[in-house]
């Protein structure tokens, strides 16, 4: 196996997005390519808008299996406080010409994670360009010559979005957002509401909730960037926190969605990280809101993946706490007709001591992706 570190220049995107000077003017983003000895024509791309993936588990094996893999990372890696999902699309594009300037003829998506949502927003708007501009109205600058479409996806522990995840886990029992411990006791997951198992009734009145709040949240932003862009030297953003995003009944309840998971989470002590200082979207700018929480984000994975034409490759973590049959089912949906499915049984989110069911996982990718090149 060949392995090379690499570095690609972006679009300056004309904002202050790093602390970092030289990244401001000189942007670039980085991953580590691995590649067998000698030419290839197969290779793919995995990526996350802001997880680190060039220590990602699936480029070694894809290698023993012939195929070559590119784990690259956005401008936004491990800081989501201004990630715009649009923006994240020039970074993928910049790794699918990087692989078509290496002569690769066969180009595939990986989305793991919250990789598949991404995946799937990029081939769509690769078919037809549609964002032209940010939620905030702002335009994106977006050309078609930064989006060389693939020749196939594939989905594993597959997230709908990451609109769709805050939703699913922000806690409805807050009752103040500028206090993180103003609590409303009655539907307070954690302590003083129900225990588990949950009645269908608290559930339906606890998904309710988690909407109203994300709502309340969503139309406070787009009121203070009214405000902002009223004034007439004013700031165009501004930086904002939501407490306590870590709140899925799931968590606790195995008779919810049940599947193959431990209770918990995927990272465990849920309380503890519902109330931590680096939870998703624990810190966000008004603009970033828009583009990845809110309502209005274009990145929802199963609607993007309806637009594209491609095959598509769906592997169900079965023991995943935070993908789940319905999880599995609205991507089925969403590319009926042109979709394989395949459950990993006991499989986590992460494969974390899993390492046969890493093997079968680029068994069946490198399996599916020689099949498309036929």
């Amino acid at each position: 196996m060949i392995l090379e570190h690499i570095a690609l220049d972006i679009e300056n995107s004309g904002s202050m997005q790093s602390q970092s000077g030289l990244q401001n003017l000189y942007p670039r983003i980085y991953g580590v390519f691995a590649r067998p000895e000698g030419a290839g024509g197969v290779a793919a791309v995995v990526m996350h808008p802001t997880s680190n993936f060039m220590g990602h588990y699936l480029p070694k094996p894809l290698v023993e299996r012939g195929v070559a893999c590119l784990a690259l990372n956005s401008r936004y890696l491990g800081n989501d406080v201004l990630l715009q999902m649009e923006l994240v699309l020039q970074d993928l594009g910049a790794g699918v010409h990087f692989l078509r300037k290496r002569g690769y003829r066969y180009i595939f998506l990986i989305g793991n994670s919250g990789g598949a949502a991404l995946a799937a927003f990029y081939q769509a708007e690769a078919e037809q360009l549609t964002a032209i501009e940010f939620p905030d109205g702002e335009p994106t600058n977006l050309a078609a010559s930064q989006l060389p479409p693939v020749d196939g996806l594939i989905l594993s522990a597959a997230h709908l979005g990451r609109a769709q995840f805050l939703l699913d886990w922000i806690d409805p029992a807050v009752i103040d957002e500028h206090d993180i411990l103003a609590t409303d006791l009655t539907i307070d997951m954690y302590g003083g509401g129900p225990s588990a198992p949950y009645e269908p009734a608290f559930v339906a009145l606890y998904r309710q909730r988690q909407k109203a709040r994300r709502d309340r949240i969503e139309a406070w932003v787009e009121e203070r960037l009214g405000v902002l862009r009223k004034l007439p030297s004013g700031p165009r953003d501004q930086a904002f926190i939501i407490y306590r995003t870590h709140a899925d009944l799931r968590f606790l309840d195995l008779t919810l969605e049940p599947n193959g998971r431990q209770l918990g989470g995927i990272w465990r002590d849920p309380r503890s990280i519902n109330y931590a200082p680096n939870a998703i979207g624990r810190l966000s700018s008004l603009r970033s809101f828009l583009s990845q929480w809110s309502s209005r984000s274009r990145a929802e994975g199963p609607v993007n993946l309806r637009r594209t034409s491609v095959q598509v490759l769906h592997l169900y973590h079965a023991a995943d706490a935070s993908t789940f049959e319905s999880t599995k089912a609205a991507w089925l949906a969403a590319a009926a007709g042109r979709i394989q499915n395949v459950d990993l049984a006991g499989a986590s989110h992460y494969l974390i001591g899993q390492p046969e069911l890493v093997q079968a996982s680029a068994d069946y990718m490198a399996e599916w992706m020689e099949r498309q090149c036929i």
